[in-house]
């Protein structure tokens, strides 16, 4: 694996657009100019992004790491360049390293080699690039797709009072203007889409909406909030996602719904986003429901690979096969329909940037059809939380009965799996399934 600048020429041609769209947004004056280092693997892969001269450092080593790296001690730190160490959470801080004596800046990887020599691995961490990108081994697996104005959402609504009393934090894009024309979007509140009312349709957009909007057809009473965590090209940085989930911690959720992926350095865990794992064990029967992503890869991808989380793989569009798309692996711990999911977007034209479609125009009228773990993802959470209004059972104890379900209707070759259901009926919303199961199924041919 190696540090480069000829990403654009090393990566598959499809990660290669998604990438650049990354970088590029991050490197804009209003997103902070921040330069994203891109790491490539063995056959054309992405292994990870990472913020360029930005580490995070357990607190207790970080006065040996400020030696090992030959920096000034923290207290000449604290005095004289008090912006180059900020605390993320407890026991985690992110530190900006200094530049070499020819004035360049110091390399991210190199400098995590000379620590774990010394200190071992999992000491200091990449600041790495969380996002919900596709061919990044985010959450999308394809850019939007067209469909017919006036389109119903699938699955569907159901027609119960599933998810009512259950608060749901979303970490996504946050909310588009038109997503209260949609009835089962009605009361859903968050930040507002930074693309909306833009035209051209900008990468990402809608995203927060869409997912708010599958879990509203599976929980249509569920109370969600949906932030605008990835307004950077549907990406964010670590030590800026943390603090914000510390802050929703307040906010008395039930379920903390995360739409997004990454692949780490050396497959370690997120440094920051484990100590909010830790911080999370305190707030008794809190679920937290994670996207695999999108890579089609075994090889964990983060935050869904921690024990503590509800991973969610992707079924094809068939729901009884994985998803070519999806991630998997022992770390992932269910799978749900992820491939052509219809829900709420925005209207306008929107510009394909990926591989083989990039410049092709697709026209929107508040629907669209999208692939991916973004929107397998939410069919689970929904259920959790409609499962919590029917039973009375707290997150964990909802997630962990799914969970428990799921396995006994598990298939050979995926895994377990879970259905899109309506209260306590037992036929999934979807017709060829239906039919499977029952002879007289009104759908059948």
């Amino acid at each position: 694996m190696t540090e480069t600048d000829s990403w654009k020429r090393d990566l598959d041609p499809a990660t290669a657009d998604e990438v650049e769209q990354i970088v590029d947004a991050f490197a804009l004056p209003g997103n902070g100019g921040i330069d994203i280092g891109v790491v490539v693997a063995a056959g054309r892969r992405l292994d990870y992004l990472y913020a360029k001269g930005q580490l995070l450092v357990r607190e207790q080593y970080l006065g040996r790491v400020l030696e090992i790296l030959r920096e000034p001690n923290e207290a000449d730190l604290e005095r004289d360049e008090p912006y180059r160490v900020r605390r993320v959470i407890a026991g985690v801080v992110l530190v900006t390293l200094g530049r070499t004596p020819e004035g360049e800046q110091r390399s991210v990887p190199e400098a995590l080699s000379e620590i774990a020599a010394r200190l071992g691995e999992g000491i200091a961490t990449p600041n790495h690039v969380l996002t919900v990108s596709g061919n990044t081994g985010g959450c999308p697996a394809t850019e939007p797709q067209e469909v017919y104005d006036d389109i119903e959402p699938y699955p569907s609504v159901c027609r119960d009072n599933g998810g009512s009393g259950v608060l749901i934090y979303m970490a996504d894009t946050g909310l588009v203007a038109q997503a209260a024309s949609h009835s089962w979007l009605a009361g859903v509140t968050g930040d507002t889409d930074p693309g909306d009312g833009t035209q051209p349709i900008p990468a990402y957009t809608a995203h927060g909406t869409f997912v708010a909007g599958v879990t509203r057809c599976v929980a249509p009473a569920a109370d969600i909030i949906v932030t605008n965590a990835f307004a950077i090209a549907g990406s964010t940085l670590e030590s800026d996602l943390v603090p914000r989930l510390v802050a929703a911690l307040g906010l008395g959720v039930d379920i903390f719904h995360l739409t997004i992926a990454a692949p780490s350095r050396a497959d370690l865990p997120l440094m920051a986003f484990e100590a909010w794992l830790r911080l999370l064990r305190q707030y008794k029967g809190v679920a937290c429901v994670v996207a695999a992503g999108n890579s089609g890869s075994r090889r964990p991808s983060w935050p869904a690979a921690f024990s503590e989380v509800v991973s969610v793989g992707a079924l094809a569009g068939d729901w009884r096969s994985r998803a070519s798309f999806s991630n998997f692996g022992g770390w992932v711990d269910v799978y749900a329909p992820g491939r052509d999911l219809v829900n709420a977007y925005t209207t306008g034209t929107y510009e394909c940037h990926v591989t083989p479609y990039k410049g092709q125009e697709r026209h929107f009228y508040g629907m669209a059809k999208w692939s991916g773990t973004s929107f397998s993802t939410p069919v689970v959470t929904g259920l959790i939380a409609a499962r919590m209004s029917r039973t009375g059972e707290n997150g964990k104890e909802a997630a962990a009965a799914l969970l428990a379900k799921a396995r006994s209707q598990a298939i050979p070759g995926v895994g377990a799996i879970l259905l899109p259901r309506c209260g306590d009926n037992d036929v999934p919303t979807h017709p060829g399934e239906c039919c499977r199961r029952h002879q007289h199924c009104p759908h059948a041919s």
